[in-house]
């Protein structure tokens, strides 16, 4: 367990000692006064939690330091950590015991999206699964060849066609190949131009449709990769991905290279998702399932 936390702490340490070193030492020996929460509540906000996580947050904490009449700041430490932990799921591995499990991968471009599938795979092949790659996101060459060039590497198959052909084709040829190949996952990689978009977000919603055509029941999990550099931003790229398709999963990428990471806690409180696996560095086995008491542990190092 300390190896894993030694982990998370050090892919945390720009999270840490940009975005929550300030909040690390607000905690001393001063009283808590109003003064006291309105600096914490700032504290916060620039960590990146944003105004309703941190709202909630400061309502929970203050209702706590009623209760157990505390009076001085460094009093907080234990009870923040303690609440914080609490605004996060802890969610199980995901189960893959359809035969096959059909994942679809959201996300813009430039989000990590593709890395992450493909340390996924690998994940998933390194568990004894039997692993096959989508690639649905036609429209850019470079998505295609760069799951492509991981396939090769992490030795997983891969079902691809020509650049700008009909992204739900090769989804229902993907879906169709894994049944016939005896696959135990497939991960498909869907467009990640921006989620503005309109045809976008109606491709992502054929691809899901052509899933379930596929194989009734597919796609079992929608996840959606988030980008933790881009903070607040990251939130309304998964709502507008949420508005399209039933996302059920968070992916954070970058966690180790972001000061951003407090948007971990908004993902759960604004959106609803459960952050199942994060990115703590650019080695394959880097990718990791999401451990809330580490993640907490890392960023608020007192």
């Amino acid at each position: 367990m300390n190896s894993i936390f030694n982990k998370w702490r050090e892919s945390l340490t720009k999270t840490r000692d940009v975005a929550f070193g300030k909040v690390s030492t607000f905690f001393g020996a001063t009283q808590i006064n109003e003064d006291s929460w309105d600096e914490l509540e700032a504290l916060l906000i620039q960590a990146d939690l944003g105004v309703d996580t941190t709202i909630a947050l400061i309502n929970k904490c203050q209702e706590q330091v009623d209760r157990q009449g505390l009076t001085r700041t460094e009093q907080l430490y234990s009870l923040l950590k303690s609440e914080m932990t609490a605004l996060l799921d802890q969610p199980a591995e995901p189960e893959l015991t359809y035969q096959p499990t059909v994942i679809m991968i959201a996300g813009v471009n430039g989000s990590g999206k593709t890395t992450t599938i493909a340390k996924l795979a690998a994940r998933y092949k390194n568990m004894g699964k039997k692993v096959l790659l989508v690639a649905a996101d036609t429209y850019r060459a470079a998505a295609v060849d760069q799951l492509e060039i991981w396939s090769d590497r992490i030795d997983v198959p891969i079902i691809t066609a020509q650049p700008g052909s009909d992204p739900g084709a090769v989804t229902y040829d993907g879906v169709k190949s894994a049944i016939s190949r005896g696959s135990d996952v497939v991960l498909i990689d869907t467009a990640g131009r921006l989620h503005t978009r309109y045809n976008l977000m109606e491709e992502i919603k054929k691809v899901y449709r052509v899933a379930g055509k596929a194989l009734p029941g597919a796609p079992h999990y929608s996840w959606i990769v988030l980008d933790t550099t881009t903070g607040q931003n990251a939130l309304q790229q998964a709502a507008a991905f949420g508005k399209a398709v039933h996302l059920n999963g968070a992916l954070l990428a970058k966690l180790d290279t972001s000061a951003k990471g407090g948007m971990a806690f908004a993902i759960k409180k604004q959106l609803g998702l459960p952050v199942l696996y994060a990115g703590l560095g650019e080695r394959v086995e880097d990718l990791q399932p999401f451990n809330r008491e580490a993640f907490v542990d890392g960023i608020l190092e007192h």
